[in-house]
């Protein structure tokens, strides 16, 4: 019960953090992008420039962020190449990792280049 209302609650805040990049004038191009590396939350874009997004739900955005271990950095880091191989996108296209933090109540915090 408690691992289903985790997931869901994550999943609510991938949609919110989705919703605030999109009302901020990004293209959503991916959500809950998985492959073999790992998974990335969120694909956005935003004027050529491509966002991978971690999403940490947590009681505080503190708590959130500590979630965020190198291990998964390193699988979102080589999914991130897999995404621009599969779109057959240069290595060299610009992008970035930002890090979305959902708190209890719902409040984003977002962290541009977090990793």
């Amino acid at each position: 019960m408690v691992q289903a209302l985790n997931f869901h609650a994550g999943v609510m805040a991938e949609t919110s953090v989705a919703e605030k990049y999109a009302a901020c004038g990004f293209s959503i191009l991916e959500e809950r992008f998985r492959c073999a590396e790992g998974e990335i939350d969120l694909i956005a874009e935003h004027a050529g420039k491509l966002y991978f997004v971690e999403v940490k739900k947590s009681k505080t955005h503190d708590r959130a962020a500590i979630r965020i271990q190198p291990q998964q950095v390193a699988r979102i880091r080589a999914a991130a190449q897999l995404y621009l191989q599969k779109t057959k996108r240069p290595i060299e296209t610009e992008m970035r990792f930002d890090a979305a933090l959902v708190d209890q109540y719902g409040v984003i915090k977002v962290l541009p280049g977090a990793f």
